[in-house]
């Protein structure tokens, strides 16, 4: 079905994302790593939230698995901020460019 007029781009992209995820989880279920490169990229505050809360849920789901680790590259501090508030988030490394 054609998403075309009846979905903003926002949603269209977290829709992909959500599928992508959904892929991931269906065929790598033993998979130690979950990396996302700019997953918030064109997406609204709303969708964030959104995806985040998505994100959080796999989170729960995968903590007992002894080798699963979410790698999110992101220049969106918000979302980092959305994920590190969880309770199954143990931390997160904000990495910087170097300015001298």
């Amino acid at each position: 079905a054609s998403l075309r007029g009846r979905c903003s781009a926002g949603q269209k992209v977290l829709a992909c994302l959500i599928i992508r995820l959904a892929l991931a989880e269906t065929f790598c279920l033993n998979c130690g790593i979950l990396a996302l490169d700019e997953p918030t990229t064109n997406l609204d505050r709303a969708n964030v939230e959104s995806f985040a809360s998505a994100l959080i849920r796999i989170i729960a789901a995968r903590r007992a698995q002894s080798n699963f680790q979410l790698l999110v590259i992101t220049h969106d501090e918000e979302f980092v901020q959305m994920l590190g508030k969880s309770e199954n988030a143990d931390y997160y490394w904000r990495v910087t460019k170097n300015t001298e």
